[in-house]
């Protein structure tokens, strides 16, 4: 028996590519600091479990495939309170995470062979839909000394052929932690209105940005509405990332009643999900995210100024998410990044990183990169960088 060339194209994610050798470290005896995946470590907010064991629910029937009415409302006030959005239960479709969002919207709007364009470094794991769907990705290369900010406008118009069907914004970034301007996004919805492209936003980073800088949502400009597609989701505003809800937000009608037919094809999402989700949606607010991204951001100063201080170390300020891209003083980072767990430890201890080729298109990019995330304590965020530190300095020697 075969299996389709579909899914053997997909290619195995730089995220989890190391894990074999993580397990075989602590198999070992090993302790590994996780500076590899942005699984926030702090508490998932007790109302989530409270709405579902008073919820009353005895038999876990399906829901409506567009998702709960109620999760649906709640989210609309979410967004009229917090950004001054105005997305109604009808322009609001609750998915299995925001992957399943990004999937679903990516096959309402891409037949085989049309091409999307995007800025890398770009999150991963977004390759694994686009080989799915034969989407071929078209990439213009933002810049680590320009905070990995949109490159000129022109620069992207040259990626656009009569192919092109989307560009996909990740804002705030990942891998990169970068907070598009407003300005930049104006840009962005400038060039998908000449041109009839959806914008796909992927913001389920949004409230996590620092140094009182705001990330605007594409949703904020009502001249590209008919253009813009959101994704969203739970995982990371909330600490919820097994809660596995998400959802798509958009005004365009047309794109919306397409993309249901894939809803109901899936019948529904998890109904006590939803109900825990709600229960977030209707009782949190700002004071719950502004001590969280306190956190984060004392986090980001510390990592930011220990990498600095290792010799070698290139390192742009993160304005956003939990996330930094660092350049390394080493031949290959996936080569560095295998040998910190399978032939390097410090007094039984070693760091996890993410190799980050992968979150390029262009051949050979980010060979020398790796992304780190900020999802530890502060004091285990800084023992992990003296781990790095001595490890470079190791691995450089034996690598003369």
């Amino acid at each position: 028996m075969n299996i389709s060339k579909r899914v053997n194209n997909i290619k195995v994610s730089p995220v989890r590519k190391l894990i074999p050798y993580q397990e075989e470290a602590v198999k070992n005896g090993k302790k590994v600091y996780h500076f590899n995946i942005g699984q926030p470590d702090l508490p998932t907010p007790p109302e989530f479990f409270e709405f579902i064991a008073n919820s009353g629910e005895t038999t876990l029937k399906y829901a409506h495939s567009k998702g709960n009415l109620g999760l649906r409302q709640a989210m609309s006030r979410f967004y009229k309170d917090n950004f001054n959005l105005d997305f109604n239960e009808e322009e609001i479709l609750i998915t299995c995470g925001g992957s399943e969002a990004l999937l679903f919207v990516l096959s309402t709007i891409f037949d085989v062979g049309d091409e999307i364009l995007v800025s890398e470094p770009y999150y991963a794991n977004y390759n694994s839909f686009f080989e799915m769907l034969e989407i071929k990705v078209n990439a213009f290369q933002a810049k680590a000394e320009e905070g990995f900010h949109l490159p000129p406008k022109e620069e992207i118009l040259g990626k656009i052929t009569p192919n092109t069907k989307a560009i996909l914004l990740t804002n705030p970034g990942n891998p990169t932690g970068t907070v598009y301007t407003e300005e930049e996004l104006k840009i962005i919805g400038d060039i998908a209105k000449e041109h009839n492209l959806f914008v796909i936003s992927d913001e389920v980073y949004r409230l996590l940005s620092y140094d009182n800088k705001i990330a605007t949502s594409m949703g904020a400009f009502p001249e590209y509405a008919e253009n813009t597609v959101i994704i969203e989701s739970i995982s990371k505003t909330y600490s919820a990332c097994g809660a596995r809800i998400g959802a798509i937000v958009s005004k365009n009608k047309e794109f919306m009643s397409a993309v249901y037919k894939l809803c109901q094809a899936r019948l529904s999402v998890s109904t006590l999900d939803m109900i825990g989700a709600e229960g977030l949606y209707n009782t949190l607010r700002k004071e719950y995210f502004d001590k969280n991204r306190a956190i984060y951001e004392s986090r980001r100063d510390v990592i930011f100024e220990g990498l600095q201080k290792i010799e070698g170390v290139k390192v742009t300020k993160p304005e956003g998410a939990f996330y930094v891209m660092v350049t390394l003083p080493v031949d290959d980072s996936e080569k560095f990044a295998i040998w910190l767990l399978s032939s390097f430890d410090c007094d039984g201890e070693t760091v996890m990183l993410t190799p980050a080729q992968g979150f390029y298109k262009t051949p050979n990019a980010g060979k020398q990169q790796v992304r780190i995330t900020y999802c530890l304590e502060e004091e285990k965020i800084k023992k992990a960088l003296n781990i790095l530190e001595k490890g470079l300095i190791e691995y450089n020697k034996i690598n003369k």
